[in-house]
This record gives C-alpha cells, sequence and structure tokens, in this order.
C-alpha cells in the first residue's frame, strides 16, 4: 500500500510559529545593535566629561551639572566650556532673582537692605561678564582665536570676582537674619563653584 505524508494541524502551526520568530529575528536585530551603539556612545560621552571634569576644583559638581547634557557635548572641548558657561548663566540669572526676592523681606534693617542691593549689583555684573563670554565663546576662530580665549578667561574671572564680593558683605556680620544670610549664601556658594569650574574648563583649552 501506498504511504501518504500528512501535514498535521499541529506541525503546521509549529512551521508558522518558527517562520514567525525567525522574521521577528531579522527586525529586533539591527533596533538591539542601534541601541546597544548609543548606550557605548553616551558612556563615552559622560566618561569624557568626567575625566575633564578632574581639572576643576569641584569635580563633582562639574560632571553632575554637565553630564545631562552628554549628548549634546560628546566629545567636544569647546561645547563643553560653552555649556559650562551657560549653566553658570543660568545660576547667576535665578540666584539675581531670588535675592532680589529676599531684599523685600519685612523685618530688614536698612544696613541689611544695602548689603543685599550691593549683592544684586555683583549679580548683575556677573550675569552681564558670563553673557559676553558666552557671546565670545561663539567667535572661537581665525588668527584672533588666543585673544579670545584670553578675552572669555578674563570676563569669567571677573564674574568670579563679583560672586565672591557679595559673599564676602554678607560674612562681615552686616547680615544678622541667620536664614536670610545662610540662604543668599548657599546660591552665591553654588553659583561660584559653577563660575570656577567654568574658567577651569576654559583654561584647559588648546589652540
Amino acid at each position: 500500500m501506498e504511504a501518504h505524508n500528512f501535514t498535521t494541524p499541529c506541525s503546521y502551526s509549529f512551521h508558522f510559529l518558527s517562520f514567525l520568530l525567525t522574521i521577528l529575528l531579522f527586525i529586533t536585530t539591527p533596533q538591539i545593535c542601534l541601541a546597544t551603539t548609543a548606550t557605548s556612545s553616551t558612556q563615552t560621552y559622560q566618561t569624557y566629561i568626567k575625566t575633564t571634569c578632574t581639572s576643576t576644583l569641584y569635580p563633582q559638581l562639574c560632571y553632575k551639572s554637565l553630564s545631562p547634557y552628554a549628548s549634546q557635548i560628546q566629545t567636544n572641548p569647546q561645547t563643553l566650556c560653552t555649556t559650562a558657561l551657560t549653566i553658570a548663566l543660568n545660576s547667576a540669572q535665578n540666584t539675581s532673582t531670588m535675592v532680589s526676592k529676599v531684599s523685600k523681606l519685612a523685618g530688614l534693617s536698612s544696613i541689611e537692605v544695602a548689603v543685599i542691593k550691593d549683592c544684586i549689583d555683583n549679580l548683575k555684573g556677573s550675569i552681564s561678564e558670563l553673557q559676553d563670554s558666552l557671546n565670545e565663546m561663539g567667535q572661537l576662530s581665525g588668527s584672533d582665536v588666543a585673544f579670545r580665549v584670553a578675552s572669555v578667561k578674563t570676563w569669567v574671572s571677573a564674574a568670579l570676582t563679583d560672586e565672591t564680593t557679595c559673599t564676602d558683605g554678607l560674612s562681615a556680620k552686616n547680615v544678622n537674619n541667620a536664614m536670610v544670610e545662610n540662604t543668599i549664601s548657599e546660591y552665591i556658594l553654588n553659583l561660584a563653584q559653577l563660575t570656577s569650574n567654568a574658567l577651569a574648563l576654559i583654561n584647559g583649552l588648546k589652540y
């Protein structure tokens, strides 16, 4: 008697399932490779930032503030410095807003109001100088690049001096309100550290 081969429903389902799994494998493999490559690149960028931040006085703050922008910075020194300056400028603007609000609190003495006003003026100077340095960073090209970098360093140094001057007025015991003094000092300290880090990174630029 002649033998006949029959494909059972179970064997058909098995072959069909195998076919689907093969198709899925081909579809997902490129995506897995792309995801792995992206992860590797991100780790490379973050390692670059972490390594470069070791040249600053506050490396932990440096890495914490810059690492969220790793995909933008990649391994570009100029972009790293521009980002650090932008972060410092944003901090200066936020600090100025906060100190302005503090100056309007009730119960402050005339001396305390004067000290805080001086601090606000110093912060305005810092904001202007950080903005000037950012503008100059966007023009680092041509034969005068070394002069432009020197100008950036001068402005950032001046901004740091203005910030320090603000805390000098507070530490001279002219502000008796501990909450006011501590709040302003905390903001200014963070700002000064961010500015110091930006200056250190700029000092590391090679042209």
